[in-house]
């Protein structure tokens, strides 16, 4: 597997103990999928059955429906690292699905995702930094309300499609560039077809039920993706450059344990239903703590911090 474990990691976490915390589970792989899943069903049945003369109850159903999908991307990252199922074709199967639900293309972000574990913070290197202006309070903002996000994500498929913007990929080799750009293109084809056809049947079906509410309710999500790495110091240590948060219970379930992201940076071969554990053996092991912060208090101190460099940068002027 192309995947990256944090420097002396087997100091912190035994070799025994790693692998047994490393056996994936078709059941729980199965378990989470399908109550994610089902989720989502319930509320696609719940905005169907809200009264027409009750339009006020479809912002929170909707909202909740939009949070749900855009959610399934913490699944696609589990596929990714093939953690999610004992069966590793399913890893890519259910991936694929995830992926088109969240416009994400699914082998385009795995081999992304393997660059930015290899080179976590690593601002000539990490792939989720390269190309990236240093965050302002504002451009940060922007990011955080899914604007900026959206913005880069649609236009890089597009781009991607027509075979433009993978300059910089260095993590392809020529085959997977090859794969990206048609995975872009089957992803434009899909989206042109979804359409036509409804323009054809006069349908909002799929704005009403998935685009609608992905686009809108993207800030959600934004609250873990941003929280992950934001705001701390381009360290090369995985035990400092990745920040755990703390929620509730149906935060975890949702964003399937990747709250313990420190714990999966540094052992992302262990899958998501024994992160807690492997969180607690770091805690108790490791001598010091690892960042961590609620999601709220995270963006906060992401906030703070961002003004705090502006006025040091000011300064240095």
């Amino acid at each position: 597997m192309d995947d990256w474990m944090a420097r002396n990691g087997h100091k912190v976490v035994p070799r025994d103990r790693l692998r047994a915390l490393s056996v994936r589970s078709d059941l729980r792989g199965w378990a989470q999928t399908l109550s994610h899943v089902g989720a989502i069903c319930g509320t696609t049945a719940a905005i169907i059955l809200v009264p027409a003369n009750m339009p006020a109850l479809l912002i929170p159903v909707l909202m909740v429906h939009g949070i749900l999908i855009n959610c399934l991307y913490a699944g696609q990252h589990e596929l990714s690292h093939w953690t999610a199922f004992k069966t590793k074709a399913l890893n890519d199967w259910v991936g694929q699905v995830f992926g088109f639900a969240t416009l994400n293309p699914f082998y385009t972000d795995r081999w992304a995702h393997f660059a930015h574990h290899r080179a976590t913070h690593d601002p000539l290197l990490d792939s989720e930094l390269i190309g990236m202006k240093p965050y302002t309070s504002w451009s940060y903002f922007l990011d955080l309300i899914a604007v900026g996000f959206w913005r880069r994500r649609i236009r890089m498929i597009v781009r991607t499609a027509f075979a433009q913007g993978l300059e910089g990929d260095y993590w392809l080799t020529d085959e997977q560039r090859n794969a990206v750009i048609l995975e872009a293109r089957i992803y434009v084809a899909l989206w042109v077809a979804i359409a036509v056809a409804s323009i054809a049947f006069r349908s909002w079906i799929a704005v009403e039920f998935w685009i609608g509410p992905l686009l809108l309710t993207k800030w959600f999500h934004q609250l873990q993706n941003t929280g992950e790495h934001t705001g701390l110091d381009h360290d090369s240590d995985t035990f400092r450059n990745t920040r755990t948060l703390k929620g509730p219970a149906v935060m975890r379930w949702l964003v399937w344990n990747m709250s313990y992201h420190t714990a999966h940076h540094c052992f992302p071969g262990v899958p998501f239903h024994r992160l807690a554990e492997l969180h607690g053996d770091i805690v108790a092991n490791l001598g010091r703590p690892v960042p961590t912060l609620g999601y709220i208090e995270a963006q906060r101190e992401i906030f703070a911090t961002l003004r705090r460099r502006a006025r040091e940068a000011a300064q240095a002027a």
